[in-house]
């Protein structure tokens, strides 16, 4: 699990952004709403929450671009490849949601719900895992 004595290593696809998160997530789950679709280009993305203080960039600071929709929280992706790294504002009060595609190696955490299932597409069957199911935006932990 990440702590600031093993941290967690991630970058963009092409390695022009790289980070690491210093602090276990508190909990990860598959968002199947449209948004993630489109940013995906899959049925569902993954993503692990953690305190927005817990992910450090080492470096491409300068490709970094974020898109900040009407709603929900900002999204940031690598200006060079387009890989996106985590949602939310890093440094802030809050969260952010670290794309598990993006890490390095094993969160130390195993999806444990899945929400934005009314958006899920049709020609994805959701597996059956037993998983907490929500319509639209989970409760928060």
């Amino acid at each position: 699990m990440p702590s600031p004595e093993a941290p967690l290593a991630g970058s963009c696809a092409c390695g022009a952004v790289r980070f690491h998160v210093i602090a276990e997530f508190t909990t990860a789950g598959y968002c199947h709403c449209h948004r993630c679709q489109h940013r995906t280009g899959t049925a569902w993305s993954t993503n692990g929450i953690v305190g927005a203080s817990a992910v450090e960039i080492l470096a491409g600071a300068g490709e970094l671009r974020t898109w900040r929709p009407a709603t929900g929280l900002p999204k940031s992706f690598c200006g060079v490849c387009g890989g996106h790294v985590w949602s939310g504002d890093l440094g802030s009060d809050g969260v952010v949601g670290v794309r598990f595609g993006a890490l390095d190696g094993d969160p130390g955490i195993a999806p444990r719900w899945r929400q934005w299932l009314s958006s899920a597409p049709d020609w994805a069957p959701i597996p059956d895992d037993g998983l907490p199911r929500y319509p639209e935006t989970r409760e928060s932990d």
